[in-house]
């Protein structure tokens, strides 16, 4: 069965029973690792039986894959940040993804035309240090990290989406083909579970994947965003999936979706 997650921390660590045999009664998985960015677009082939994408991406995918209630990431104080050097003027702006969640709260919250570069993820923050991009859409562990390049943030994304709608920021959704969704859905809420029952077993896998070695970030990357909609997407969740992807459609952004 062939699978693509990230290589950060919360992937790892919430994928690890999964990937190594732990969960009763799941298959042997391929893994494929790649950010979202990658995967947004390579699940449109079909090509994987389970993978991570961001919410944005859905409306893309909902025909051949179906919304798994467990094992993405939602929550909240874990939004994108928009970084730049202090006093920069924004013209031209740095983003993960065209179909990355972060993007499209992007092209929501903005108030003026940028220039945009879709660009890896690990390139935008040193980039943007180096003054070949004005301003960088940040993901993933780079909440604990800008300030090592004497970045700062002009906007946290998610802390705006809260303030606005009240719900937690959908980022990043696990969808699975049809016909092994529900029993995707009891493999991955387990391996959740053992990865919280058992923090240890998974910190080599996760040290191993890591784009950000340090410990320490990597610990609260995974407390972030590891938590109850992880195990649960509830009500909540799906809501602010609604609410987003409806507002995307509103504003012309994506394709009309029904979730």
């Amino acid at each position: 069965m062939k699978i693509a997650f990230s290589p950060c921390p919360n992937d790892t660590f919430v994928f690890h029973a999964l990937v190594h045999g732990l969960v009763a009664g799941a298959p042997g998985l391929d893994v494929t690792f790649a950010d979202v960015d990658v995967t947004n677009t390579a699940a449109l082939d079909g090509h994987f039986d389970i993978v991570k994408v961001s919410y944005a991406a859905l409306p893309w995918l909902l025909d051949q894959y179906e919304l798994l209630p467990c094992g993405g990431a939602l929550g909240r104080g874990c939004g994108p940040l928009v970084v730049a050097r202090p006093g920069a003027v924004v013209k031209r702006v740095a983003v993960p993804g065209d179909r990355t969640t972060a993007y499209l709260l992007f092209r929501l919250w903005a108030k003026e035309n940028y220039e945009i570069e879709v660009v890896p993820f690990h390139e935008i923050m040193p980039g943007v240090a180096a003054g070949k991009w004005d301003a960088g859409l940040v993901i993933h562990e780079a909440r604990f990290t800008y300030q090592n390049y004497g970045l700062v943030s002009l906007a946290d994304l998610g802390e705006w989406w809260e303030q606005d709608t009240g719900l937690p920021i959908p980022l990043g959704a696990i969808l699975a083909k049809p016909e092994i969704a529900a029993q995707a859905t009891e493999w991955i809420r387990e391996s959740v579970r053992m990865a919280w029952a058992d923090p240890d077993a998974s910190r080599d896998y996760v040290q191993q994947h890591a784009q950000e070695m340090d410990s320490d970030v990597q610990r609260q990357h995974i407390a972030l965003y590891v938590n109850e909609f992880t195990d649960s997407l509830g009500e909540a969740g799906y809501e602010a999936a609604r609410t987003l992807l409806a507002r995307a459609a509103q504003a012309g952004i994506t394709p009309a979706v029904r979730l």
